[in-house]
């Protein structure tokens, strides 16, 4: 029952987050200026250098753990 809850809340949050309007005034500059491919790529960049900072830290917990 607490999982129908949860899912049904989140839902509604959701809902509401569609609610607001078509569009917004800073995304449609950085859209007719083509600046939002440099945003989407530095958010990219900055996504791939924690993943890959996230893969080797599980990497030497792995090997500490083989040690011990």
């Amino acid at each position: 029952m607490k999982k129908l809850m949860t899912t049904a809340l989140m839902l509604m949050v959701t809902m509401q987050l569609f609610a607001q309007g078509a569009g917004s005034a800073i995304a449609d500059t950085l859209a007719g200026s083509e600046k939002i491919y440099v945003v989407v790529a530095c958010v990219a960049i900055i996504l791939a250098g924690l993943l890959l900072f996230l893969f080797s830290i599980e990497r030497r917990l792995k090997k500490l753990e083989k040690k011990s």
